[in-house]
Protein backbone atom coordinates (compact mmCIF):
# COMPACT_ATOMS: atom_id res chain seq x y z
CA UNK A 1 0.00 0.00 0.00
CA UNK A 2 1.33 3.40 -0.97
CA UNK A 3 1.55 5.98 1.84
CA UNK A 4 1.13 8.79 -0.70
CA UNK A 5 -2.34 7.87 -1.91
CA UNK A 6 -4.56 9.79 0.53
CA UNK A 7 -3.92 13.38 -0.74
CA UNK A 8 -4.74 12.43 -4.33
CA UNK A 9 -7.90 10.59 -3.29
CA UNK A 10 -9.10 13.54 -1.23
CA UNK A 11 -8.37 16.15 -3.90
CA UNK A 12 -9.96 14.17 -6.72
CA UNK A 13 -13.07 13.18 -4.75
CA UNK A 14 -13.40 16.72 -3.42
CA UNK A 15 -13.07 18.07 -6.95
CA UNK A 16 -15.85 15.80 -8.21
CA UNK A 17 -18.06 16.93 -5.35
CA UNK A 18 -17.46 20.59 -6.20
CA UNK A 19 -18.34 19.92 -9.84
CA UNK A 20 -21.76 18.64 -8.80
CA UNK A 21 -22.39 21.45 -6.32
CA UNK A 22 -21.40 24.13 -8.82
CA UNK A 23 -23.61 22.68 -11.56
CA UNK A 24 -26.66 22.45 -9.32
CA UNK A 25 -26.21 25.94 -7.91
CA UNK A 26 -25.77 27.40 -11.39
CA UNK A 27 -28.87 25.57 -12.61
CA UNK A 28 -30.87 26.90 -9.65
CA UNK A 29 -29.60 30.41 -10.29
CA UNK A 30 -30.97 30.33 -13.85
CA UNK A 31 -34.38 29.06 -12.75
CA UNK A 32 -37.26 30.79 -14.47
CA UNK A 33 -39.10 31.30 -11.19
CA UNK A 34 -36.57 33.40 -9.32
CA UNK A 35 -39.26 34.76 -7.06
CA UNK A 36 -39.55 31.48 -5.19
CA UNK A 37 -38.19 31.53 -1.66
CA UNK A 38 -34.89 29.72 -1.31
CA UNK A 39 -33.66 30.15 -4.88
CA UNK A 40 -29.91 30.42 -4.94
CA UNK A 41 -28.31 33.61 -6.20
CA UNK A 42 -24.94 33.98 -7.86
CA UNK A 43 -23.55 35.39 -4.64
CA UNK A 44 -24.77 32.31 -2.78
CA UNK A 45 -23.01 30.05 -5.27
CA UNK A 46 -19.74 31.96 -4.92
CA UNK A 47 -20.04 31.90 -1.14
CA UNK A 48 -20.52 28.12 -1.11
CA UNK A 49 -17.54 27.57 -3.43
CA UNK A 50 -15.29 29.90 -1.45
CA UNK A 51 -16.23 28.39 1.91
CA UNK A 52 -15.73 24.79 0.82
CA UNK A 53 -12.54 25.38 -1.16
CA UNK A 54 -11.11 27.55 1.61
CA UNK A 55 -11.68 24.77 4.13
CA UNK A 56 -10.45 22.07 1.75
CA UNK A 57 -7.14 23.83 1.06
CA UNK A 58 -6.49 25.35 4.48
CA UNK A 59 -2.82 25.13 5.44
CA UNK A 60 -3.15 23.17 8.69
CA UNK A 61 -5.53 20.68 7.14
CA UNK A 62 -3.38 20.09 4.06
CA UNK A 63 -0.17 19.82 6.09
CA UNK A 64 -1.74 16.97 8.02
CA UNK A 65 -3.18 15.37 4.90
CA UNK A 66 0.14 15.41 3.03
CA UNK A 67 1.99 13.45 5.69
CA UNK A 68 2.91 9.86 4.65
CA UNK A 69 0.08 7.66 5.94
CA UNK A 70 -2.11 4.74 4.99
CA UNK A 71 -5.25 5.34 2.96
CA UNK A 72 -8.39 5.78 5.06
CA UNK A 73 -11.44 3.56 4.81
CA UNK A 74 -14.44 4.60 2.72
CA UNK A 75 -16.34 5.34 5.91
CA UNK A 76 -13.71 7.74 7.24
CA UNK A 77 -13.23 9.48 3.90
CA UNK A 78 -16.98 9.94 3.60
CA UNK A 79 -17.07 11.51 7.06
CA UNK A 80 -14.28 13.95 6.14
CA UNK A 81 -16.00 14.91 2.89
CA UNK A 82 -19.29 15.38 4.73
CA UNK A 83 -17.62 17.85 7.07
CA UNK A 84 -16.19 19.55 4.00
CA UNK A 85 -19.61 19.88 2.34
CA UNK A 86 -20.97 21.35 5.59
CA UNK A 87 -18.26 24.02 5.69
CA UNK A 88 -20.76 26.38 4.07
CA UNK A 89 -24.52 26.93 4.46
CA UNK A 90 -25.55 23.58 2.96
CA UNK A 91 -26.50 20.51 4.96
CA UNK A 92 -26.71 16.92 3.67
CA UNK A 93 -28.31 14.07 5.58
CA UNK A 94 -26.30 10.81 6.01
CA UNK A 95 -28.31 8.76 3.52
CA UNK A 96 -27.95 11.42 0.86
CA UNK A 97 -24.23 11.80 1.46
CA UNK A 98 -23.86 8.06 0.89
CA UNK A 99 -25.31 8.46 -2.58
CA UNK A 100 -23.20 11.51 -3.35
CA UNK A 101 -20.06 9.71 -2.18
CA UNK A 102 -20.84 6.76 -4.46
CA UNK A 103 -21.17 9.09 -7.42
CA UNK A 104 -17.86 10.82 -6.67
CA UNK A 105 -16.07 7.51 -6.12
CA UNK A 106 -17.34 5.94 -9.34
CA UNK A 107 -16.28 8.99 -11.35
CA UNK A 108 -12.75 8.87 -9.94
CA UNK A 109 -12.57 5.09 -10.31
CA UNK A 110 -13.35 5.45 -14.01
CA UNK A 111 -10.59 8.05 -14.36
CA UNK A 112 -8.09 5.72 -12.66
CA UNK A 113 -9.07 2.92 -15.07
CA UNK A 114 -8.50 5.13 -18.13
CA UNK A 115 -5.29 6.70 -16.84
CA UNK A 116 -2.63 5.96 -19.53
CA UNK A 117 0.33 5.77 -17.13
CA UNK A 118 0.45 5.65 -13.32
CA UNK A 119 2.27 8.99 -13.33
CA UNK A 120 -0.62 10.56 -15.24
CA UNK A 121 -2.66 10.32 -12.03
CA UNK A 122 -0.98 13.63 -11.24
CA UNK A 123 -2.37 15.19 -14.40
CA UNK A 124 -5.87 14.04 -13.43
CA UNK A 125 -5.38 15.63 -10.01
CA UNK A 126 -4.04 18.82 -11.59
CA UNK A 127 -7.11 19.03 -13.84
CA UNK A 128 -9.26 18.95 -10.70
CA UNK A 129 -7.11 21.59 -9.00
CA UNK A 130 -7.13 23.85 -12.09
CA UNK A 131 -10.93 23.74 -12.25
CA UNK A 132 -11.27 24.33 -8.51
CA UNK A 133 -8.97 27.34 -8.86
CA UNK A 134 -11.30 28.68 -11.56
CA UNK A 135 -14.28 28.35 -9.19
CA UNK A 136 -12.70 30.78 -6.72
CA UNK A 137 -10.77 33.01 -9.13
CA UNK A 138 -12.46 36.13 -7.76
CA UNK A 139 -11.19 35.48 -4.22
CA UNK A 140 -7.38 35.96 -4.17
CA UNK A 141 -6.96 34.62 -0.64
CA UNK A 142 -8.53 31.27 -1.53
CA UNK A 143 -6.65 31.14 -4.85
CA UNK A 144 -3.40 31.51 -2.91
CA UNK A 145 -4.40 28.59 -0.69
CA UNK A 146 -5.00 26.42 -3.76
CA UNK A 147 -1.69 27.48 -5.32
CA UNK A 148 0.24 26.76 -2.13
CA UNK A 149 -1.21 23.26 -1.89
CA UNK A 150 -0.51 22.67 -5.58
CA UNK A 151 3.15 23.62 -5.07
CA UNK A 152 3.46 21.21 -2.17
CA UNK A 153 1.97 18.39 -4.24
CA UNK A 154 4.41 19.11 -7.07
CA UNK A 155 7.29 19.09 -4.59
CA UNK A 156 6.26 15.80 -2.99
CA UNK A 157 5.18 13.79 -6.02
CA UNK A 158 7.71 14.97 -8.63
CA UNK A 159 10.42 12.92 -6.91
CA UNK A 160 8.48 9.63 -6.92
CA UNK A 161 9.78 6.84 -9.16
CA UNK A 162 7.72 4.98 -11.75
CA UNK A 163 7.53 2.03 -9.37
CA UNK A 164 6.10 4.23 -6.61
CA UNK A 165 3.47 5.60 -8.98
CA UNK A 166 2.57 2.05 -9.98
CA UNK A 167 2.14 1.13 -6.31
CA UNK A 168 -0.02 4.23 -5.86
CA UNK A 169 -2.27 3.20 -8.76
CA UNK A 170 -2.55 -0.35 -7.43
CA UNK A 171 -3.57 1.04 -4.04
CA UNK A 172 -6.34 3.03 -5.71
CA UNK A 173 -7.57 0.02 -7.68
CA UNK A 174 -7.71 -2.09 -4.51
CA UNK A 175 -9.53 0.74 -2.74
CA UNK A 176 -12.26 0.91 -5.43
CA UNK A 177 -12.39 -2.75 -6.47
CA UNK A 178 -15.62 -3.60 -4.60
CA UNK A 179 -17.56 -0.54 -5.78
CA UNK A 180 -19.85 -1.37 -8.71
CA UNK A 181 -22.57 1.26 -8.42
CA UNK A 182 -24.44 1.97 -11.63
CA UNK A 183 -24.40 5.63 -12.68
CA UNK A 184 -26.87 6.71 -15.33
CA UNK A 185 -24.43 9.16 -16.92
CA UNK A 186 -22.03 6.29 -17.60
CA UNK A 187 -24.81 3.95 -18.67
CA UNK A 188 -26.08 6.48 -21.17
CA UNK A 189 -22.60 6.90 -22.66
CA UNK A 190 -22.21 3.10 -22.75
CA UNK A 191 -19.04 3.11 -20.68
CA UNK A 192 -20.64 1.06 -17.91
CA UNK A 193 -22.39 -2.30 -18.08
CA UNK A 194 -25.70 -3.05 -16.29
CA UNK A 195 -23.77 -4.94 -13.59
CA UNK A 196 -21.91 -1.77 -12.63
CA UNK A 197 -18.57 -2.73 -14.17
CA UNK A 198 -16.90 -0.41 -16.64
CA UNK A 199 -16.61 -1.33 -20.31
CA UNK A 200 -13.08 -0.30 -21.27
CA UNK A 201 -12.03 0.18 -24.87
CA UNK A 202 -9.21 -1.73 -26.59
CA UNK A 203 -8.46 1.18 -28.90
CA UNK A 204 -6.93 4.63 -28.76
CA UNK A 205 -3.49 6.13 -28.14
CA UNK A 206 -0.97 4.08 -26.20
CA UNK A 207 0.86 5.56 -23.15
CA UNK A 208 4.03 7.55 -23.69
CA UNK A 209 7.10 5.34 -23.97
CA UNK A 210 5.06 2.41 -25.31
CA UNK A 211 5.15 1.21 -28.93
CA UNK A 212 1.94 0.58 -30.83
CA UNK A 213 1.32 -3.19 -30.51
CA UNK A 214 1.30 -5.41 -33.58
CA UNK A 215 5.00 -5.80 -34.47
CA UNK A 216 7.48 -8.50 -33.42
CA UNK A 217 11.20 -7.84 -34.01
CA UNK A 218 13.81 -10.56 -33.74
CA UNK A 219 17.48 -9.81 -32.99
CA UNK A 220 20.62 -11.92 -33.27
CA UNK A 221 23.30 -12.38 -30.63
CA UNK A 222 25.03 -9.15 -31.73
CA UNK A 223 21.90 -7.07 -31.30
CA UNK A 224 21.14 -6.71 -34.99
CA UNK A 225 17.54 -6.90 -36.15
CA UNK A 226 17.17 -9.94 -38.41
CA UNK A 227 13.42 -10.37 -38.84
CA UNK A 228 10.09 -8.62 -38.44
CA UNK A 229 6.62 -10.08 -38.25
CA UNK A 230 3.21 -8.66 -37.48
CA UNK A 231 0.30 -9.93 -35.41
CA UNK A 232 -3.27 -8.68 -34.88
CA UNK A 233 -3.23 -6.51 -31.72
CA UNK A 234 -6.95 -6.93 -31.02
CA UNK A 235 -7.69 -3.23 -31.20
CA UNK A 236 -7.12 -0.03 -33.11
CA UNK A 237 -4.15 1.64 -31.42
CA UNK A 238 -2.38 4.88 -32.29
CA UNK A 239 0.81 6.65 -31.31
CA UNK A 240 0.87 8.32 -27.88
CA UNK A 241 -0.29 11.89 -27.51
CA UNK A 242 2.13 14.55 -26.31
CA UNK A 243 2.90 14.70 -22.61
CA UNK A 244 0.95 17.06 -20.42
CA UNK A 245 2.41 19.81 -18.27
CA UNK A 246 3.24 18.85 -14.67
CA UNK A 247 3.92 22.46 -13.57
CA UNK A 248 1.70 24.80 -11.59
CA UNK A 249 0.02 26.05 -14.77
CA UNK A 250 -0.05 24.64 -18.27
CA UNK A 251 -1.83 22.37 -20.72
CA UNK A 252 -2.44 19.01 -19.04
CA UNK A 253 -3.36 17.49 -22.47
CA UNK A 254 -5.18 14.60 -20.77
CA UNK A 255 -8.91 15.24 -20.47
CA UNK A 256 -9.59 12.98 -17.49
CA UNK A 257 -10.47 14.90 -14.34
CA UNK A 258 -12.18 17.79 -16.11
CA UNK A 259 -15.74 18.76 -15.26
CA UNK A 260 -17.94 16.28 -17.15
CA UNK A 261 -21.13 18.00 -15.97
CA UNK A 262 -20.70 21.15 -18.05
CA UNK A 263 -22.39 21.59 -21.41
CA UNK A 264 -19.23 23.03 -22.96
CA UNK A 265 -17.16 20.04 -21.93
CA UNK A 266 -18.84 16.73 -22.76
CA UNK A 267 -17.18 13.61 -21.44
CA UNK A 268 -14.29 12.65 -23.75
CA UNK A 269 -13.61 8.94 -23.56
CA UNK A 270 -13.09 5.99 -25.85
CA UNK A 271 -16.06 3.73 -25.34
CA UNK A 272 -16.76 0.15 -26.23
CA UNK A 273 -20.06 -1.57 -26.89
CA UNK A 274 -22.05 -2.31 -23.77
CA UNK A 275 -25.52 -3.75 -23.27
CA UNK A 276 -28.14 -1.11 -23.94
CA UNK A 277 -30.19 0.24 -21.08
CA UNK A 278 -33.97 0.34 -21.30
CA UNK A 279 -35.20 3.89 -21.21
CA UNK A 280 -38.55 5.61 -20.89
CA UNK A 281 -39.61 8.49 -23.10
CA UNK A 282 -41.51 10.14 -20.26
CA UNK A 283 -39.66 12.80 -18.25
CA UNK A 284 -37.80 11.28 -15.33
CA UNK A 285 -34.82 11.93 -13.12
CA UNK A 286 -32.43 9.75 -15.07
CA UNK A 287 -32.98 12.01 -18.06
CA UNK A 288 -31.42 14.76 -15.97
CA UNK A 289 -28.52 12.42 -15.08
CA UNK A 290 -26.65 12.79 -11.80
CA UNK A 291 -26.53 16.53 -12.45
CA UNK A 292 -29.73 16.73 -10.40
CA UNK A 293 -28.38 14.63 -7.54
CA UNK A 294 -27.76 17.53 -5.20
CA UNK A 295 -31.38 18.59 -5.44
CA UNK A 296 -32.51 15.39 -3.78
CA UNK A 297 -29.64 15.45 -1.33
CA UNK A 298 -30.53 18.89 -0.10
CA UNK A 299 -34.30 18.84 -0.35
CA UNK A 300 -35.63 15.49 0.84
CA UNK A 301 -34.88 15.68 4.56
CA UNK A 302 -34.39 18.30 7.20
CA UNK A 303 -30.79 18.46 8.29
CA UNK A 304 -29.86 18.17 11.94
CA UNK A 305 -28.28 21.18 13.60
CA UNK A 306 -29.39 23.48 10.79
CA UNK A 307 -28.34 27.06 11.61
CA UNK A 308 -31.46 29.03 12.42
CA UNK A 309 -29.93 32.26 11.17
CA UNK A 310 -29.68 31.01 7.58
CA UNK A 311 -32.50 31.48 5.12
CA UNK A 312 -34.01 28.20 3.95
CA UNK A 313 -33.73 27.14 0.33
CA UNK A 314 -35.27 24.76 -2.15
CA UNK A 315 -33.50 23.24 -5.13
CA UNK A 316 -35.75 22.40 -8.06
CA UNK A 317 -35.29 18.96 -9.54
CA UNK A 318 -37.14 19.72 -12.74
CA UNK A 319 -37.94 22.54 -15.07
CA UNK A 320 -41.67 22.27 -14.47
CA UNK A 321 -43.96 20.90 -11.78
CA UNK A 322 -45.51 18.54 -14.34
CA UNK A 323 -42.16 16.87 -14.91
CA UNK A 324 -41.72 16.45 -11.17
CA UNK A 325 -45.11 14.78 -10.81
CA UNK A 326 -44.50 12.45 -13.76
CA UNK A 327 -41.09 11.50 -12.45
CA UNK A 328 -42.52 10.80 -9.04
CA UNK A 329 -45.05 8.32 -10.43
CA UNK A 330 -42.38 6.49 -12.43
CA UNK A 331 -39.82 6.16 -9.65
CA UNK A 332 -40.63 2.57 -8.79
CA UNK A 333 -41.42 1.33 -12.28
CA UNK A 334 -37.95 0.22 -13.30
CA UNK A 335 -36.55 -1.55 -10.26
CA UNK A 336 -33.27 -3.34 -11.01
CA UNK A 337 -31.26 -6.12 -9.42
CA UNK A 338 -28.35 -3.73 -9.32
CA UNK A 339 -28.06 -0.60 -7.21
CA UNK A 340 -28.57 2.47 -9.35
CA UNK A 341 -27.93 5.98 -8.13
CA UNK A 342 -31.51 7.18 -8.48
CA UNK A 343 -33.11 10.35 -7.24
CA UNK A 344 -36.42 10.47 -5.40
CA UNK A 345 -38.37 13.58 -6.33
CA UNK A 346 -41.24 13.07 -3.90
CA UNK A 347 -41.04 15.18 -0.78
CA UNK A 348 -42.41 12.52 1.57
CA UNK A 349 -41.56 13.81 5.02
CA UNK A 350 -42.66 10.64 6.82
CA UNK A 351 -40.54 8.42 4.59
CA UNK A 352 -37.62 10.81 4.92
CA UNK A 353 -37.84 10.75 8.71
CA UNK A 354 -37.95 6.96 8.75
CA UNK A 355 -34.95 6.77 6.41
CA UNK A 356 -32.99 9.13 8.65
CA UNK A 357 -33.85 6.98 11.69
CA UNK A 358 -32.68 3.79 9.98
CA UNK A 359 -29.48 5.46 8.83
CA UNK A 360 -28.88 6.61 12.39
CA UNK A 361 -29.30 3.06 13.72
CA UNK A 362 -26.75 1.76 11.23
CA UNK A 363 -24.31 4.42 12.37
CA UNK A 364 -24.82 3.54 16.02
CA UNK A 365 -24.28 -0.18 15.40
CA UNK A 366 -21.02 0.26 13.49
CA UNK A 367 -17.93 -0.53 15.52
CA UNK A 368 -14.76 1.58 15.59
CA UNK A 369 -12.07 0.49 13.16
CA UNK A 370 -9.42 0.14 15.82
CA UNK A 371 -9.22 0.30 19.62
CA UNK A 372 -7.12 3.44 19.39
CA UNK A 373 -9.76 5.35 17.46
CA UNK A 374 -10.57 5.86 13.81
CA UNK A 375 -7.99 7.06 11.37
CA UNK A 376 -8.80 10.60 10.33
CA UNK A 377 -9.89 11.81 13.76
CA UNK A 378 -7.14 14.43 13.72
CA UNK A 379 -8.29 15.72 10.33
CA UNK A 380 -11.89 15.87 11.51
CA UNK A 381 -10.88 17.78 14.62
CA UNK A 382 -8.99 20.27 12.46
CA UNK A 383 -12.02 20.77 10.23
CA UNK A 384 -14.15 21.49 13.30
CA UNK A 385 -11.71 24.24 14.26
CA UNK A 386 -11.65 25.90 10.81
Amino acid sequence: MSVRTLPLVFINLGGEMLYILDQRLRAQNTSEDNSEKGVWSENDRKRVMNDIVGTMFSKTFMDELLKPQQLYSHRTLKTVLTRLAHASIMRLNPASMDRLYELMAMAFKYQVFLCPRPKDLLLISYNHIDTIREFVKDTPVVVNQVDETHRKIIEIYSSLSDGEFQLLRQTLLIFFQDMHVRVSLFLKNQVQNPNGRFALSTSGPVPRGIDVPGLIRTFDSKGREVRRSEFPPGGSYSSPIREGCFDLHGDRVIRLGLNMYTVNHPEETHTSKAPSVKTDDSPNLLAKEELNLLARLMGSMKAEKQPTAEIGFRVNLFTTDQEEEEAGTSCGADESLFGVINIQAMQDQQAATELARIAGEFTEQEQPESPGGNKGDDLLAMMDDL
